[in-house]
């Protein structure tokens, strides 16, 4: 046993003692907090226009199929048949698959109606296909993948949480726009000859300038005209592009903002690593523990010692934008020389570490820190805003950031950056 561990005691890079010495995963813990008891499990395999659903107890016995269209009609009847077959005192759990895509009406219907909804968990590699495909096996294989897993995912939050996402993915869409257009703007500049030299050297913003300022003469010749005439267009809408880019910057800045502004005045946190944050974490309860957060960002370390020797390696799985956010969110503090983060380097690269250990421990306790910020101070949804105020004169000074956001939640700034307040945590490591 390594010195200073005990048994069942938490260690500080992610893992748990056990009583022979053995460091498992913090995310392998089991825990029933939150968990429902499923009793008998509806399983439903979504499509864009039908459902096929199966009742399934929990010894695995099926107890009935049905296929429904996929709209409220649909819906309805299928609780309605669901309520039927289930014996009032069996409590009933619903794994559904796709609740954020085909499932999405279906979910909502469930919820509002009171219904314990989970996510259906993807079955093992290489069973799912064996006894055959159809729409009702998958169903019962919703069921009994649900069955078999100790710790079921819930849905995400609507509201909030899905603006954001929506603001995430039409950024990523235009972004990769209007990179695929830069780059065919600069191949016909390339091919060009007297206009290639004009605009040799010049950033691109200023080449997009200077192209929507020059008009053919009439006695160009056809190549050059129907070059510039190309050039104009992608000029256009790169220009459009980054219009619509700045406003969906300013839109995740101020809903990322009210959702948790205590993230957006974290170092290296921005609205797009902030929006990435918050929609991963959905709302408070849907993630069981900071570990756990940190398994489905992909920065939990991963045993793969065997015998005498204990290793561990970079985890590859995960949410992988999360993952990029939370990468992101450390290369900016390293580069701005962040005080604890700098430390943190100067004394792990003492000890032997590489580079990449040093990495990956950082991104773990940045996902430790910034889990625990959101538990604390994101809005719970469905509520307002806090404007609540504080009379703390050094929380209001010099505090341009905030002022610059909206409106301020003056508590938690109070709670989480205020020196004068003794259970502040900005006197703990903020890596």
């Amino acid at each position: 046993m390594p010195p200073g561990a005990f048994p069942g005691r938490r260690r500080d890079d992610g893992y748990r003692q056990t009583k022979g010495g053995t460091a498992v995963p913090i995310v392998t813990e089991q825990s029933d907090r939150g968990q429902p008891d499923p009793g008998w499990v509806v399983g439903v395999d979504t499509h864009t226009d039908t459902h096929a659903a199966a009742i399934v107890d929990h010894l695995g016995r099926i107890h009935g199929e049905i296929q429904v269209p996929a709209d409220l009609a649909g819906n309805q009847r299928l609780t309605a048949w669901a309520s039927d077959l289930v014996p009032a005192e069996v409590p009933v759990c619903w794994s559904v698959e796709g609740t954020r895509s085909h499932g999405h009406g279906l979910v909502r219907h469930l919820l509002a109606a009171g219904h314990i909804v989970v996510e259906a968990p993807k079955p093992v590699s290489g069973t799912r296909r064996r006894g055959g495909k159809s729409d009702a096996l998958d169903a019962v294989h919703a069921v009994r993948a649900a069955l078999s897993h100790a710790q079921l995912a819930t849905p995400r939050a609507d509201g909030p949480r899905e603006a954001l996402r929506m603001l995430l993915v039409t950024r990523r869409h235009h972004t990769d726009t209007r990179t695929a257009t830069v780059n065919l703007f600069k191949s016909l500049i390339l091919t060009a000859t007297s206009l290639r030299e004009t605009l040799r050297g010049l950033p691109t913003a200023a080449q997009v300038r200077t192209v929507l300022a020059i008009h053919a003469s009439p006695d160009t010749d056809l190549e050059d005209s129907i070059r510039l005439q190309q050039l104009n267009l992608l000029a256009r809408q790169i220009t459009d592009l980054d219009n619509i880019l700045a406003a969906n910057y300013k839109q995740l800045r101020a809903l990322a903002s009210q959702i948790c502004g205590a993230l957006l005045v974290q170092p290296g946190v921005g609205p797009c690593a902030a929006a990435t944050l918050l929609t991963a974490w959905s709302h408070r309860g849907r993630v069981r523990s900071e570990a756990a957060f940190a398994s489905l960002a992909g920065v939990s370390p991963l045993i793969t010692g065997s015998g005498r020797h204990h290793r561990h390696r970079l985890n590859r799985g995960g949410d992988r934008a999360l993952n990029a956010a939370l990468h992101t969110i450390v290369i900016t503090r390293r580069r701005m020389n962040h005080p604890a983060t700098s430390d943190y380097i100067t004394r792990r690269t003492g000890e032997g570490r590489t580079p990449g250990d040093i990495l990956r421990c950082l991104k773990r306790y940045s996902a430790r820190q910034l889990f625990r910020i959101m538990q604390s101070c994101a809005m719970p949804f469905g509520t307002g805003f806090g404007t609540g105020r504080i009379s703390c004169a050094h929380c209001r000074q010099g505090d341009a950031a905030t002022s610059a956001a909206g409106e301020a939640d003056w508590d938690w700034m109070h709670r989480y950056r205020c020196a004068t307040n003794p259970t502040s945590r900005a006197s703990s490591p903020a890596f």
